[in-house]
């Protein structure tokens, strides 16, 4: 799905699960990029910061080798991350960025000291943020697309299905949230291009309610609920769907706090 695919980390234990999860939407003939930014400037951090990041260049060659794929670890010393992790982008024509909440573990807000916010609005690339259950769930029993102001977008789509398809064909659920009284049509048995099981369900919820941003991460979760949850697959492309984008700060933020089940945003 994705030739080129930048996975920012910060830690060494991001290495080698972000690279498989990464490595599991690239094309056969792609490559990663893992990048570690040092957020400092000044000698002698960045000396020890250098020399500690052999901790994170060593786990990406050994995952690179198990799994068969080409990892180009990089290091950079920079206090803009968010513009290193752009420049990146731009200089090695990724067409995806992969990367997970950070934060301060020592507040409820997982943004906080993060880098997301800026990569969101600026990166011309895919951007494919992740919780830690979508990295430490090897096994999920499907794949569940929310959507709000619309169908869901094409590109939302193909990735469910690419997930779907990596988890041995596991089925892909469509949860369209709309209005009540609105014309819908459920329906199961149909199939992709590529084989893979879709079902369709639509939940019903009052105009007033669904106006109300601050409630769509609930709303979302509520219907994934009624599915017995799987993997949440998040996501807009604005030509797509009419109304406000769906991913705003404070939406991931509520949404990735509470979801007890895999997610993944996308970007696009």
């Amino acid at each position: 799905m994705y030739r080129h695919l930048l996975v920012p980390v910060k830690t060494a234990a991001e290495v080698e699960p972000m690279i498989r999860f990464a490595a599991s939407l690239l094309d056969a003939d792609g490559e990663i990029r893992m990048l570690h930014v040092i957020p400092t400037t000044t000698m002698p951090e960045v000396t020890r910061e250098w020399r500690a990041s052999v901790n994170l260049v060593v786990p990406a060659h050994e995952v690179a080798a198990v799994l068969d794929v080409r990892v180009e670890p990089e290091v950079r010393a920079s206090v803009d991350v968010p513009g290193e992790i752009l420049e990146s982008v731009e200089s090695h024509q990724v067409d995806g960025i992969v990367m997970s909440l950070g934060g301060d573990k020592r507040s409820r807000n997982p943004f906080v000291g993060h880098t997301v916010s800026g990569i969101l609005h600026h990166a011309r690339a895919d951007v494919l943020i992740l919780n830690r259950l979508a990295l430490a769930s090897p096994k999920v029993p499907r794949v569940l697309v929310p959507s709000i102001h619309g169908p869901a977008p094409p590109r939302v789509m193909r990735l469910a299905e690419e997930i779907a398809l990596r988890r041995g064909g596991i089925p892909v659920v469509t949860l369209a949230l709309g209005a009540s009284g609105e014309a819908v049509s459920e329906g199961s048995g149909d199939r992709t291009a590529r084989n893979v099981p879709t079902v369709h369900r639509h939940s019903f919820v009052s105009a007033a309610l669904l106006s109300r941003r601050r409630h769509h991460a609930q709303l979302i979760l509520q219907s994934a609920a009624r599915e017995r949850y799987g993997f949440l697959v998040v996501g807009e492309e604005h030509a797509a769907n009419e109304g406000p984008p769906l991913l705003t700060r404070p939406f991931l933020e509520e949404l990735f706090r509470r979801a007890p089940c895999p997610v993944l945003a996308l970007r696009s």
